[in-house]
């Protein structure tokens, strides 16, 4: 691997919540470009793993550093500027509008709201949802809501965004605009990482795969690579030979996975917002 093309590496990143390893030593390195399928099902330790590669988490044991293209290596806690991070909960204020939703994210990162609202019109189109930027969001289906997080995500133009379960709960229009704009990131350069249970989505958005079972990477790589190593015809078939084993209970994670407050003390890391949350 080219090492200039390294955007992020986790090694031996280990969270544990009491007696729960919720992840169990991560290797991982993501290059520049990447949109990576991080596939588990539930207590697989995926939304902890979102956690700890945003830097809302810090690990228990090893180490997650960002790597500039100047050759600086940072703790990833240290740069949540270069992060865009669409949680499961949007964590969207209801009083406000769709558009002073993602301004007053873009004004936290010192986004000038020119320059904000002209990203936020680019991608609104693609989402089909530019017609809606002046409506309070109180009113708007799960689907409006996620497009809305997504467009807060990408208006300060973040070198990584992280999607934790995109089309959960969408109609089948609105999570094929959300995989159209994905796909769209991935080939203007973009670096994603798409969590999801759905092995069929992470094929038809990603270029890689990473499956996570019982907090460990069982295996990562393209679909053909985890067809070939499992000896397996198909996607479905390869994940099951992966994870045979018993999963463990997911209590920590699922408790975890529903605090939208959590997400929002990321979502919001320079002052508070007196205003309530719909997610609330």
């Amino acid at each position: 691997m080219n090492t200039l093309s390294t955007l992020l590496t986790s090694s031996g990143v280990v969270k544990q919540f009491g007696e729960i390893r919720a992840v169990d030593g991560v290797n991982l390195s993501l290059r520049r470009g990447d949109v990576v399928g991080l596939v588990g099902g539930n207590g697989a330790g995926k939304t902890t793993m979102l956690r700890l590669l945003c830097g809302l988490y810090r690990p228990t044991e090893g180490e997650i550093f960002f790597h500039s293209k100047s050759g600086e290596n940072r703790p990833i806690h240290e740069i949540r500027e270069k992060l865009g991070v669409v949680p499961e909960s949007t964590g969207l204020y209801h009083r406000l509008t769709a558009w002073e939703n993602i301004r007053y994210h873009a004004r936290l990162h010192g986004i000038e709201d020119d320059v904000a609202w002209e990203r936020t019109l680019r991608f609104a189109k693609a989402l089909s949802i530019s017609g809606e930027l002046h409506r309070h969001t109180r009113g708007f289906s799960r689907g409006m809501r996620q497009k809305t997080a997504l467009l807060r995500a990408l208006v300060h133009g973040p070198e990584i965004l992280l999607l934790d379960e995109p089309t959960a709960g969408l109609d089948v229009t609105s999570a094929r605009m959300v995989r159209k704009l994905v796909r769209k990131l991935r080939d203007e350069g973009g670096t994603v990482i798409y969590s999801t249970h759905h092995l069929a989505e992470a094929q038809m958005v990603c270029d890689r795969i990473i499956i996570m079972h019982n907090g460990q990477i069982r295996c990562d790589g393209t679909p053909d690579e985890l067809m070939a190593e499992t000896n397996t015809g198909n996607l479905e078939d390869a994940y099951v030979a992966l994870t045979s084993d018993v999963a463990r209970t997911d209590s920590k994670e699922q408790k975890e996975g529903k605090m939208a407050r959590v997400w929002r003390t990321l979502l919001t890391p320079s002052r508070r917002n007196k205003e309530g949350s719909e997610d609330e």
